[in-house]
């Protein structure tokens, strides 16, 4: 799930040019989790809008704004709306932004009602989003019982604690348990210390040179 939280209001309005008509484009899924882009926060921010001298043309909610096809449809079924708009509010994450903006082809111009933060997941309680990775390219969960030290250890340690390690605390946060703490007590566990055994290797960075693309086999 990408991250994302709502831009303070007034950073958002200073962009808008007075009496300025929008059109707001949300989104079903992470925005709609993160409530920074759901029906409720469009709602919301099309009442504020109005309130404050700009007018609202209407609004759409893909599920998936990020996906090509769903963004095309909705930009069609609403041209009419978006071409008496001066230009469109998006209420997603950057990825949503960036094929909004592919596949405009009134070419309106873009403001953006988010900053992405990271991808997370969801705690238990629903309320909090933990960022548990960091798409590096070089997935070692299989060696670290699915705990990913890249993100979890404040270091990016990839073979073992640092010696900063305190009771099983880190050394840069003493809030936080130790990622490769956890991962050693995961594999005692499961019988499975000779993978601690196994070195890594430093990270390929190769593979992570922007931007990336992937063909769909």
């Amino acid at each position: 799930m990408i991250i994302s939280e709502l831009k303070p209001w007034q950073e958002l309005v200073s962009y808008l040019k007075k009496g300025e008509k929008l059109f707001i484009i949300g989104c079903g899924e992470c925005s709609t989790t993160c409530k920074t882009g759901g029906e409720e926060e469009v709602l919301f921010f099309k009442g504020k809008l109005e309130a404050e001298g700009f007018p609202v043309m209407g609004y759409s909610i893909p599920k998936a704004p990020c996906v090509a096809g769903q963004i095309k449809l909705e930009l069609a079924k609403n041209k009419k709306a978006i071409e008496v708009s001066d230009s469109i509010l998006v209420m997603a994450c950057g990825l949503g932004v960036q094929s909004i903006k592919a596949n405009n082809r009134q070419e309106k111009p873009l403001h953006v009602a988010t900053n992405t933060l990271f991808m997370g997941a969801v705690d238990g309680s629903g309320k909090s989003f933990l960022e548990y990775c960091r798409a590096c390219g070089n997935c070692i969960l299989e060696l670290t019982s699915g705990v990913c030290p890249v993100t979890r250890c404040a270091k990016g340690l990839l073979n073992g604690p640092c010696g900063g390690q305190n009771r099983g605390k880190c050394e840069v946060d003493k809030n936080r348990d130790c990622a490769w703490i956890l991962i050693y007590q995961d594999l005692k566990k499961q019988n499975r210390l000779d993978l601690l055994k196994e070195i890594k290797p430093p990270r390929d960075y190769t593979k992570k040179l922007h931007p990336q693309a992937l063909a769909l086999k």
